[in-house]
């Protein structure tokens, strides 16, 4: 079986935006991807909005400090996830950026 091709994608991490229109909005990274992978990166992205709902929430009950919250820690574990396929995924410019910030450290 022949793996599926690759197209590029342009991705915003901020807004969750994924795209293949470069002008479409702003974005921060340029990855190729399979469609199976773009599928994954979006239910990553799903997956930390409803983590930055509970975030909200926490950040409004004065008593829970924010490393006591596990809504807070799944969404660190989602991001760590979708910058590890953004650096596997990305360019050259992609990965010397996470490299730089040290996001993946």
């Amino acid at each position: 079986m022949v793996g599926q091709p690759k197209k590029t994608y342009y991705i915003a991490v901020g807004s969750g935006e994924i795209s293949q229109v470069k002008s479409a909005s702003s974005y921060e990274y340029k990855i190729e991807a399979t469609d199976d992978e773009i599928n994954q990166l979006r239910s990553l992205f799903t997956n930390n909005y409803g983590n930055e709902i509970g975030t909200f929430v926490r950040a409004h009950i004065p008593f829970r400090e924010y490393h006591h919250d596990p809504d807070n820690d799944a969404y660190d574990g989602t991001m760590q996830k979708v910058f590890q396929m953004i650096y596997d995924l990305g360019d050259e410019e992609a990965r010397e950026h996470i490299r730089s910030e040290g996001i993946l450290e």
